[in-house]
């Protein structure tokens, strides 16, 4: 489950999709080469974000979460 103090470097490599998520809400651009030692919590508010935008994205992170682990349940299924 993904929580508001998760560490970016943990969060990405839980849900590699969260990378393009992050890029996409401002948050954070691993590309670009920002820190991902803070976590997810820090990082949204070190760009303005406020607490209930932050829940927004702890609940969409671990819905893109459930969609990862879905799609990689349907994958083993077709083996």
């Amino acid at each position: 489950m993904i929580t508001r103090t998760i560490p970016i470097e943990e969060l990405v490599v839980k849900i590699p999709e969260a990378v393009r998520y992050m890029m996409q809400k401002g948050i954070k651009c691993i590309a670009c080469g920002e820190p991902i030692w803070e976590t997810l919590e820090s990082a949204a508010q070190e760009k303005g974000f406020s607490d209930s935008e932050i829940e927004k994205f702890v609940s969409e992170l671990n819905a893109l979460a459930g969609e990862q682990i879905r799609n990689s349940a349907e994958k083993e299924n077709l083996r």
